[in-house]
């Protein structure tokens, strides 16, 4: 199949795997953050890590949109199904991500709350014009990839006037969760997390673009490299910022030129413009608090925000206290640094939410057994 049998050829991948050896100098050590969960998936699928010189180390980011929606966020959309008698739609891998009193949407759906699975925006708007009598919010999450369809939907919503539709709006933003890391006390002490680089989102990057990433390499001397979700491709990224590294560069280059321009789809950034606008503040999972990092609806069109039809007051929920899904997100530790990773901590048995989605990274490392390989050596 055209673009993707040739960026999985066997033999290319040889190849940049010996210039990837033969460039990264034995003296030094190389840690970039690979923000998507796309390319954790990638990586852990493709067994690309393998193929790695030791002193080249891929951590991972906080890129997975399931992942980083912090658990109060969970239970304001289970209550709208069991306190308000919506119909609250979401994708599927909401459904499972842990929430509050050992509840999930797919558990309170168990209970008896009206909880649907859907596979856009779209779906939703269909069971509200079919429901005219009962409540029906879309709970929309995701980053700027899932936003336009959502900001579609509100403005249908809007020209239809239709009155039981509504939206819990959680959509982040990419740049603001790299500047909050690239902040964060774990880099700037140079402790647990020295980042060499970053390998960009591709999904994420056909709408903004790779204009947005330009002020890392600059303000914070960060190379970046936009690749797209191939095993060749994530490689190439990699051999680009050791490059870079190596020749003491920090610019934002585009591996994933086959999809990715500087200015993004101009036509999908002016009708997200048009329905949302920054939040002051937002809670992520794993990262707290981050200014100017998600979307809320414009007054224009508060009549279809639940947050505001519904009179919804945020409260933080502290995650279980052994699921180090936070440090993990923020690229402190690893999957199997967990202690209840691939034991209380399964797919079928999700203690927190980077084992529930696919793009998350425990979930990634489960599921193609990579972490069998590891061997336990006794000190």
């Amino acid at each position: 199949m055209k673009y993707i049998d040739e960026f999985r050829d066997g033999e290319i991948a040889k190849a940049l795997a010996t210039k990837i050896r033969a460039e990264a100098q034995p003296d030094r050590r190389y840690h970039f953050m690979e923000f998507c969960g796309g390319h954790t998936h990638a990586l852990s699928r493709y067994g690309v890590p393998a193929l790695l010189p030791d002193n080249v180390q891929m951590v991972h980011g906080p890129g997975c949109p399931v992942c980083v929606l912090p658990i109060g966020r969970i239970d304001q959309a289970i209550g709208l199904a069991l306190d308000h008698g919506a119909i609250v739609c979401t994708y599927g891998d909401t459904m499972r991500v842990p929430a509050s009193g050992s509840l999930s949407m797919q558990r309170a759906k168990a209970r008896g709350a009206d909880i649907r699975m859907v596979y856009s925006p779209a779906d939703a708007l269909k069971i509200a014009r079919a429901n005219p009598t009962r409540e029906v919010v879309f709970f929309a999450i995701g980053f700027e990839t899932t936003t336009p369809p959502t900001a579609l939907v509100i403005r249908q919503a809007a020209k239809e006037n239709l009155p039981n539709f509504s939206v819990l709006c959680c959509h982040v933003l990419t740049p603001s969760a790299i500047t909050h890391i690239l902040e964060s006390p774990e880099v700037k002490q140079w402790g647990t997390v020295p980042l060499d680089g970053f390998v960009g989102p591709a999904h994420v990057s056909i709408l903004i673009g790779s204009a947005p990433y330009e002020g890392f390499a600059r303000d914070y001397r960060q190379p970046v490299v936009i690749a797209g979700f191939e095993p060749l491709d994530v490689m190439q990224a990699i051999l680009m910022l050791i490059r870079q590294v190596n020749e003491g560069r920090h610019e934002v280059e585009n591996e994933f030129t086959r999809a990715v321009n500087r200015e993004g789809n101009l036509a999908a950034q002016k009708l997200v413009a048009e329905v949302f606008e920054l939040r002051e503040s937002f809670e992520w999972r794993g990262l707290g608090e981050v200014a100017h990092s998600a979307l809320r609806i414009r007054p224009a069109f508060a009549q279809w925000d639940a947050e505001q039809r519904f009179d919804l007051a945020y409260r933080p929920v502290p995650d279980h206290k052994q699921c180090d899904c936070g440090a993990i997100l923020r690229g402190v530790k690893r999957p199997t640094d967990c202690k209840l990773f691939a034991t209380v901590c399964t797919p079928e048995n999700p203690m927190g939410s980077c084992m529930v989605s696919s793009e998350g990274a425990c979930a990634a490392h489960y599921s193609y057994g990579r972490w069998k390989d590891i061997a336990i050596v006794p000190a």
